[in-house]
């Protein structure tokens, strides 16, 4: 989406401000992209802003990574208060969903089976041999087991941002390798995610998914939520988000959150005005 596509809140919201509709209660972000940068830690204002957000409405975190970064990215920058018994992480795209009550538990994990697994950990490593794409140098573990999801990070886990940024913005090389990893395992789905990343899981798991989990778990209607992601395109790992029908911003980086937050909060928090969307309830 180019400049002239894309909407600023204040003036998408101007048409929905002091409508009758349905109020906003909860608002989803990405992660990798839009909250921090890939496999980085939450940058303090971010964190700050996070924190206020909290004080006005709920929150959830959804992303293909696993329970591990969530911890290292989000939650080890987060103060840890009251406040986050309004917050719900969904690591692997909600095939997991924790929250907080004194101390985060997992509310459930839909884990594959070790048969599904070695099957695509095997398939993987197949598919980026034949598909002769080399590396000079693997950061860490590069086929990841994170239990409900198979993630390949081409560089590695620890791979570098700045190396992980310029390895396939056009996302040609994992197209190449995905092609040739979907005759393998036909009965699983393939995503691509982050930006050396291709993520394996059962059939129909994106953040689509993640949505209607959010939906049943906390009786939220998808029309009282909003979500924010840098991938909100056909073929974007943040795009399924949108076709559940959320209202959804495009945001180029967290910077770019931030300056959403910070326009949510000014509508939300003196408590006078609310952020709302025409129409029914989904």
């Amino acid at each position: 989406m180019d400049g002239g596509d894309r909407l600023t809140l204040g003036h998408r919201w101007s048409h929905t401000l002091d409508k009758k509709g349905i109020m906003k209660k909860l608002f989803v972000f990405d992660l990798d992209g839009t909250l921090a940068p890939s496999k980085s830690a939450l940058g303090s204002e971010i964190a700050g802003l996070l924190h206020d957000l909290l004080g006005v409405m709920k929150v959830a975190v959804i992303s293909g990574g696993d329970w591990s970064q969530f911890q290292k990215q989000l939650l080890a920058n987060l103060p840890e208060d009251e406040r986050l018994k309004d917050l719900y992480l969904l690591p692997t795209c909600g095939t997991q969903f924790y929250d907080y009550d004194g101390h985060w538990s997992k509310v459930y994990s839909e884990d594959l089976t070790d048969q599904e697994r070695s099957k695509i950990k095997d398939s993987l490593q197949m598919a980026l041999d034949e598909s002769g794409i080399k590396v000079d140098k693997i950061w860490g573990e590069a086929i990841e087991d994170r239990g409900s999801q198979i993630t390949l990070s081409v560089l590695g886990q620890e791979a570098p941002l700045s190396a992980k940024e310029s390895w396939d913005p056009d996302f040609k090389k994992r197209t190449a390798i995905k092609a040739i990893l979907q005759p393998m395992i036909p009965e699983f789905a393939i995503n691509m995610g982050g930006t050396t990343s291709i993520d394996v899981t059962k059939p129909g798991i994106d953040k689509a998914y993640g949505i209607a989990k959010l939906r049943d778990q906390l009786q939220i209607p998808i029309s009282a939520m909003l979500f924010a992601g840098d991938a909100i395109f056909p073929g974007g790992n943040d795009y399924p988000a949108q076709t559940a029908g959320v209202d959804s911003i495009l945001v180029r980086d967290p910077l770019e959150t931030a300056r959403v937050i910070q326009t949510v909060l000014a509508c939300l928090g003196d408590g006078a005005t609310q952020i709302t969307s025409p129409g029914k309830e989904v």
